[in-house]
């Protein structure tokens, strides 16, 4: 016989909090205003990881999917996909440093038909690294927060910039990509994540699809700056050629990189009889034609691109641990995904 569950206590990073019966750890976190790192909240983007310091939960999915082995082993679960058993104290890395800042929406850029790049003065200038995130939340949708990457490195003024993707039926995205937000202020809370470029020699593989470009971008632009040699390898997946954006943007960086630079876009749905000449079908199909054995992948965009991308590296030898990843979901259950 099961037992029905019961409410019990957490602690986060020292931070108390009750769970009621059946109530996942993130969610008793969110309702109580911690603002633990989250995303997906399906237990596809690792984003809440945790490590469990004392107790006990029930895992509603297998951890092993999102979690390395060295992880569990750890004992790191996922709090978007545990309902605690006993009292429990948990640990989340990300939490440490993360602050809550006021700005101001100065620019709102169209990129594609479905993308606009947010740009946003911070009364104080953040520190993040390029890769993290941040969750916004505008003053005129009091209550919706949403994740965004960071889409070029900190500033000392304190201007940031998030690539955002109309989501259908999205309020936030909606707002951004629909409505004049000019001079509108909104909350910033960060910064999240840990994909972020490692310091390394080995040859980078960057993959990105759709919005996922933004992480990208950032960690690229910062690189050259600080005079990047590493052998890279860019790969940008997207639809057709209209849905190709910031070219110009990465030819520059290709021009500044210290060591050899290729980039590649790929169109999966671009019309037979078009003018375009490059390369065509998913961008996962691309990398067979690559020497990638050795190489540290940083993966971005859609979660069947970012599994199928990983799944063929591992076929090539690239250790687990030098993948990683930042699947962009959408909340398929969240009658206000986005």
């Amino acid at each position: 016989m099961f037992r029905r569950h019961r409410p019990q206590s957490a602690r986060i990073n020292g931070t108390k909090f009750e769970v009621r019966a059946g109530e996942t750890l993130l969610q008793s976190a969110l309702r109580h205003n911690i603002n633990l790192p989250n995303q997906c909240r399906v237990g596809a983007c690792g984003a809440c990881k945790c490590r469990l310091v004392e107790g006990r939960i029930t895992a509603l999915t297998d951890f092993d999917y999102v979690l390395s082995e060295a992880e569990l082993e750890a004992g790191y679960i996922l709090a978007c996909q545990s309902t605690p058993r006993t009292a429990v104290v948990l640990n989340h890395d990300g939490m440490t440093g993360d602050a809550t800042t006021r700005g101001q929406i100065l620019h709102q850029t169209r990129l594609t038909h479905d993308i606009t790049a947010l740009t946003v003065a911070l009364s104080t200038p953040l520190s993040y690294r390029p890769g993290q995130y941040a969750l916004l939340e505008l003053d005129r949708l009091p209550g919706v927060k949403r994740a965004y990457s960071f889409a070029a490195p900190a500033t000392p003024d304190g201007t940031v910039t998030f690539f955002v993707r109309q989501v259908p039926t999205g309020r936030f995205s909606g707002a951004v990509n629909q409505q004049t937000l000019t001079g509108q202020a909104l909350t910033l809370t960060g910064p999240y994540g840990e994909f972020w470029l490692r310091p390394a020699d080995a040859p980078l593989l960057m993959v990105a699809g759709g919005s996922g470009l933004a992480p990208i971008l950032a960690m690229l632009e910062q690189a050259a700056v600080q005079g990047c040699n590493r052998p890279t390898t860019v790969l940008f997946g997207a639809r057709c050629q209209q849905d190709l954006y910031c070219q110009s943007q990465l030819a520059d960086i290709q021009r500044r990189w210290q060591g050899h630079f290729h980039y590649q876009a790929v169109l999966s749905e671009e019309p037979a009889d078009s003018s375009w000449a490059g390369a065509r079908g998913l961008v996962t199909d691309q990398l067979a034609q690559h020497a990638l054995n050795g190489c540290h992948a940083y993966l971005c965009g859609p979660p069947a691109m970012v599994d199928a991308a990983k799944i063929h590296l591992e076929q090539r030898s690239v250790l687990p641990q030098h993948i990683h990843t930042d699947p962009f979901i959408s909340l398929p259950a969240d009658p206000d995904p986005a």
